[in-house]
């Protein structure tokens, strides 16, 4: 299983706790027990298999980081939608907003751009084209607002 695999199954677990209202981890728990996960390989190849121990450190990691931060998470969503409550966002649009800031702002190992890129391309996975670009344009506006540095060229200086 790649990164971008466990990527979308926290997604999909993030999007599943919200829709529940149960707590991540006990989300987590249940849909990562053997014979359940083995069920779903059926239904779809992302569960062809089983996320070794760092897939689920990640995951474990980014799921629990949403469940901590999301009505921060949710606020920076509509800071950045500009006229757009989060509840007019589909929660799949929203979750992989979640998900991406996550990565960005606490996650060290995962570069702001290719977090960005991976929640572009699940949004094209799950969403019309249209979402996909709009969430594209509140990371890049997130990143350039939270990460300067990153939307800055680098300085060099003139050759003596």
């Amino acid at each position: 299983m790649t990164r971008t695999a466990a990527r979308e199954l926290a997604v999909r677990l993030c999007f599943a706790a919200q829709l529940s209202g149960e707590d991540t981890a006990d989300t987590l728990a249940s849909f990562f027990t053997p014979e359940y996960f083995e069920t779903l390989a059926e239904e779809d190849p992302i569960f062809a298999s089983y996320p070794d121990e760092q897939q689920m450190a990640y995951i474990r990691q980014l799921t629990g980081l949403v469940y901590e931060h999301y009505y921060e998470l949710s606020q920076e969503i509509e800071n950045y939608a500009r006229g757009w409550s989060v509840e007019r966002i589909s929660k799949i649009a929203a979750t992989i907003l979640r998900c991406a800031m996550c990565e960005i702002l606490y996650i060290d190992d995962v570069p702001p751009a290719a977090a960005a890129n991976e929640a572009v391309e699940l949004a094209k996975r799950y969403e019309e084209p249209e979402t996909a670009a709009f969430i594209n344009g509140i990371l890049g506006s997130f990143i350039r607002d939270k990460l300067p540095e990153m939307a800055q060229p680098a300085e060099t200086t003139p050759d003596e």
